[in-house]
């Protein structure tokens, strides 16, 4: 019987902290893009599907300003966090104050930063969320085929844990008009989407014609190889994402496990947490199967699956994500939440509040400084004239009733969730 112990500290670098001695590490905060604004786009080796045109590809200020910031806030000082886009002055003096030590922050140019970190004597190795086409293959940390292998939709049934029977299809030996394709629902998914892009439910024959519309763009520019065919998990209760960090030795520390927040489309809006109530170890199996394969792999770092549990309380992993997950901040916050007396969280990308960051650190200072509301990330915005700010936050309370009250009371206060 596997028994994993949860993460003591509050931050990214401290999990880190043991595995980074044997030389110079910086960790890069934002996924390469392949959008015309990106001075290094991935469209080489490492493909990754971020929008199937230029009008739907995810925006230059979520890749390199809201995301990476977000984790950012929680990285702690043990570690470089390397961004190309320095975070605004109050978003930093809130972080410090509430979040414990000041990250460090190592600022590059972007439209040179991965010529400078490929020839940099400053840093040996880079951590990344995904591999980068334009950073020499010795400067990632971990072997960047083998992590570009372990992200791949289509390696899920390598992990030793079960999940939806599915097939993978490799589109330059395969028409995709040629797939034998089972009868609706089921899904199809691109091999490497970003934030559910390239995910399709298929109920109908107009969702199946919309994929292959879709398909078809990723296609002609180039930026899909293979797509997998799997089976709809029916009757679905629960929608988790587990997360825990594997370390060079191949142990296992826990970090946490929240309730996926998606539409119906499958697009990710967030997580809810229950500190004291997850019971993880429903999931040891799993993660312990994950856990060995990764670090048979040469893998170490963050890792969180998706998992969908049926009325049964049958266990199907659907994703795993070989990398800091949307959620991991939130789950960081577990022993100073918990300390407290808070135990439930939720966390969303979607906020949004009128006003200068200034003005909302002013107006929310009791329920930020309560931690009833956490901020993570925060960019201003102009329309029509007006500023507002989108803002990546955390809402908490010591019971879920209490947490709703407390989200009522800021939305009163003008805090928006757009989804």
């Amino acid at each position: 019987m596997h028994n994993f112990d949860y993460f003591q500290g509050s931050s990214l670098s401290a999990l880190l902290a043991a595995d980074i001695t044997d030389a110079s590490y910086g960790f890069i905060l934002n996924y390469p893009a392949t959008a015309s604004w990106a001075a290094y786009p991935n469209r080489k080796k490492y493909f990754i599907q971020d929008g199937s045109s230029e009008a739907s590809k995810t925006s230059f200020d979520k890749i390199c300003q809201k995301e990476p910031w977000k984790n950012l806030a929680v990285l702690g000082d043990a570690i470089p966090g390397i961004v190309i886009i320095e975070p605004p002055k109050p978003l930093l003096n809130y972080w410090q104050e509430h979040f414990g030590s000041a990250a460090k922050m190592e600022l590059m140019d972007c439209s040179t930063y991965l010529d400078d970190l490929s020839n940099s004597d400053r840093f040996d190795k880079l951590i990344v969320l995904f591999p980068f086409d334009n950073l020499k293959p010795e400067k990632h940390a971990v072997d960047p085929d083998t992590h570009y292998r372990l992200l791949s939709k289509v390696s899920l049934a390598s992990l030793g844990v079960q999940c939806p029977k599915y097939s993978s299809y490799n589109l330059h030996d395969f028409s995709i008009e040629d797939i034998q394709l089972p009868q609706f629902p089921y899904l199809i998914k691109t091999s490497y989407g970003l934030s559910g892009e390239g995910t399709y439910i298929i109920r109908n024959a107009s969702d199946l014609k919309y994929c292959f519309e879709e398909i078809g763009k990723y296609l002609d520019i180039q930026l899909l190889d293979t797509i997998i065919v799997s089976e709809f998990v029916k009757n679905a209760v629960q929608n988790y994402c587990v997360q825990f960090y594997v370390n060079k030795a191949g142990d296992i520390t826990l970090i946490g496990t929240t309730t996926q927040l998606v539409t119906g489309e499958g697009n990710y809006l967030g997580g809810l947490i229950h500190y004291r109530e997850t019971d993880m170890s429903k999931f040891f199996e799993t993660i312990a199967s994950i856990g060995e394969y990764a670090h048979q792999q040469g893998y170490f770092g963050f890792i969180g699956f998706d998992v969908l549990e049926d009325k049964d309380g049958q266990l199907y992993a659907i994703d795993a994500n070989f990398r800091v997950n949307g959620s991991t901040p939130m789950c960081l916050q577990r022993n100073t939440l918990l300390r407290l007396g808070k135990e439930v969280a939720k966390y969303s990308s979607d906020y949004r509040m009128e006003g200068t960051l200034e003005s909302i650190l002013v107006n929310l200072k009791p329920e930020l400084d309560r931690k009833d509301f956490m901020i993570l990330s925060a960019l201003e915005k102009v329309k029509y004239g007006k500023i507002y700010t989108e803002i990546y936050g955390i809402v908490t309370g010591e019971t879920p009733e209490e947490m709703q009250r407390i989200e009522q009371h800021l939305q009163k206060q003008g805090l928006q969730l757009l989804s």
